[in-house]
């Protein structure tokens, strides 16, 4: 396997929350651990907001009680990695996440508008390293769903990409029979 691109220097994601622990960082510091670099977010605008919105809801009736569906929270990609994915199917129950954050997902969803750039380089490759099966980015300049699938966590790429347009529908690669129509993920034209 390749060894991760900050081994040697970066934030671990203990010495991050050893940060907020110590008052350093709080809820406020909008920033996440991206390959050992503390990545502040760039603020929300009611576009964003409303696409986290919209696709926690399809995603949602999609997953009914199969799995949870966890909303900018943090996940535990590696120990130099804790993105903080708009929107994260994980196992379980939320309860199963009392005491610990989650280390893997079933599918995560980036809605993106100005961080385009960095959820399709920075964050694919994080997601795909974590061998997370599915990634979606929901592409708001784009009006589209970039799906990214197959992931070689050796080379931390997805082998697979595509994408999706208003009138298709996605089905989730580890929860069969859960479908999503694009059209819910993305806010309605203006």
């Amino acid at each position: 396997m390749a060894e991760h691109p900050h081994a040697e220097r970066g934030y671990t994601v203990d010495a991050y929350f050893c940060l907020v622990t110590d008052g350093v960082l709080d809820a406020r510091d909008r920033v996440e651990l991206l390959d050992g670099v503390i990545v502040a977010e760039p603020p929300m605008d009611p576009p964003h907001a409303s696409g986290i919105a919209a696709t926690t809801e399809a995603i949602q009736r999609a997953v009914g009680a199969r799995a949870s569906v966890r909303i900018q929270a943090p996940l535990i990609a590696d120990p130099f990695s804790a993105p903080e994915p708009d929107v994260a199917v994980v196992q379980g129950h939320w309860r199963d996440y009392l005491e610990h954050h989650p280390t893997s997902a079933l599918l995560v969803v980036e809605v993106s508008d100005s961080s385009l750039q960095q959820d399709r380089l920075s964050k694919s490759r994080i997601y795909a390293g974590a061998r997370i099966p599915e990634y979606w980015i929901v592409n708001l300049r784009g009006d589209c769903v970039e799906v990214f699938r197959a992931p070689d966590a050796a080379q931390r790429i997805y082998t697979t990409r595509a994408v999706v347009r208003r009138g298709e529908r996605l089905t989730l690669v580890a929860l069969p029979g859960a479908a999503v129509a694009v059209d819910d993920l993305l806010p309605p034209r203006r």
